[in-house]
């Protein structure tokens, strides 16, 4: 089962947690831009890629296809107790019917349950199912110290279980 990893970051905190999970579980890796001005079929991310990492070599397709991922990882940054406008678009614009979402956040503050709750709903809504959900918090933490916290989260929740 190939798993991929969807993202958005602005302040690359976000980034840091979603590249640590990458290469501890083996997945591609997809930074999502703002994709409020975007449209495209629901089962691809149409020009829609910042960049995307596959065995530590940076490429920027045109597409996507969801189809070829059984399970999906989808993160976030918290903004306001929500998650970040592109994710939210992503997840509204993507079929995700019968595929498998592991959900997660990254704060500074709070919010990140309410966070999680909302992108659950979208998701359940576009047809996948949520396995489980994390939350890491990232204010005041340098980079080691968030990918050291990653790493823990792998093992504590066993997420190298769904690796590729």
């Amino acid at each position: 089962m190939k798993t991929i990893i969807l993202y958005y970051s602005r302040t690359k905190k976000t980034a840091r947690v979603a590249n640590t999970l990458a290469k501890e579980i083996s997945a591609d890796i997809v930074e999502i831009e703002d994709l409020k001005k975007r449209s495209g079929p629901l089962n691809y991310i149409n020009a829609s890629v910042d960049a995307m990492r596959e065995n530590k070599t940076n490429i920027k397709p045109q597409t996507v296809d969801l189809n070829e991922y059984g399970l999906v990882y989808i993160g976030t940054p918290v903004w306001a107790g929500k998650p970040a406008p592109a994710v939210i678009t992503l997840i509204d614009k993507c079929d995700f019917q019968g595929k498998d979402v592991i959900l997660f956040a990254t704060l500074g503050g709070s919010g990140g349950k309410n966070t999680i709750l909302r992108m659950k709903e979208k998701i359940e809504v576009r047809g996948g199912r949520m396995i489980t959900s994390f939350l890491i918090k990232t204010a005041g933490k340098k980079t080691y110290e968030i990918e050291d916290e990653m790493k823990k989260t792998v093992e504590e929740m066993d997420l190298k279980i769904y690796g590729a």
